[in-house]
């Protein structure tokens, strides 16, 4: 799935920060709409090291109600979390009615860091596929509003992006031994991306998968993928700021 995608588009600054400025301000309309009508949104973003998660999320977030949504950056599970099902962190992380819940990597991981890292059997991770599948769906039918992307970079870009994190101060901090290490398993993981995209993207719960070589397009698309589907779950057409 990952190859059919044109890793070439772009958006010119001027575009994007017109494109930016509509999206998150009606973002933030549908972020007043989610609370009045009481639904619960979860969004979920994957995608590879350095495919820009963290700088997407700060924009969906640039001008929401910051009492309105949470996120959750996920990392390795840690005390309880750990000794439990790996499903239950993110059950008790799942918003109440009226809230937004954003996970910075998610559930995902079963069939991703921790299939190809050798974290759980096989017999799991191959089971993980229809337990998450059923995970969605009851969020679903509890009346969630459920938003997953997949973040696609090419193997190069992501070289540039770790050699120019390398290279900045303020960046470096992000780059680790594991991040370098991971790229040595770029055909493994793969593999299990394209896996995870195929048995996970449901009608419930469809996967949008996101051009990610420049940034300026790949925020502008989620932005917008959001809104869309916003729109359409709430029933409300936001208004364009820039009309």
């Amino acid at each position: 799935m990952l190859s059919t995608l044109n890793m070439k588009r772009r958006l010119e600054r001027e575009e994007y920060v017109r494109q930016l400025t509509r999206r998150q301000v009606q973002l933030r309309e549908l972020g007043w709409q989610v609370y009045q009508q009481k639904r619960p949104v979860v969004i979920v973003f994957e995608g590879w090291d350095a495919a820009g998660k963290g700088g997407a999320i700060k924009r969906v977030t640039e001008k929401m109600d910051p009492r309105g949504y949470v996120v959750y950056p996920i990392s390795a599970p840690q005390g309880e979390d750990k000794t439990r099902h790996y499903l239950y962190r993110f059950w008790r992380r799942l918003p109440e009615k009226g809230q937004i819940a954003i996970f910075d990597r998610s559930w995902y991981g079963r069939v991703l860091v921790e299939r190809v890292e050798g974290f759980c059997t096989e017999e799991a991770w191959k089971r993980a596929y229809k337990e998450i599948n059923s995970f969605e769906r009851q969020m679903r039918d509890f009346g969630a509003v459920v938003g997953k992307f997949w973040i696609h970079i090419t193997r190069e870009e992501q070289l540039r992006r770790f050699e120019e994190r390398k290279q900045t101060g303020y960046k470096a901090w992000k780059l680790t031994d594991e991040d370098w290490r991971n790229r040595g398993k770029w055909g493994a993981y793969e593999e299990a991306v394209n896996e995870m995209l195929l048995k996970t993207g449901t009608r419930t719960a469809p996967w949008t998968l996101v051009e990610g070589n420049d940034k300026h397009w790949a925020r502008v698309k989620i932005l917008s993928t959001l809104v869309d589907l916003l729109s359409k779950e709430l029933g409300h057409k936001p208004r364009d700021p820039l009309k």
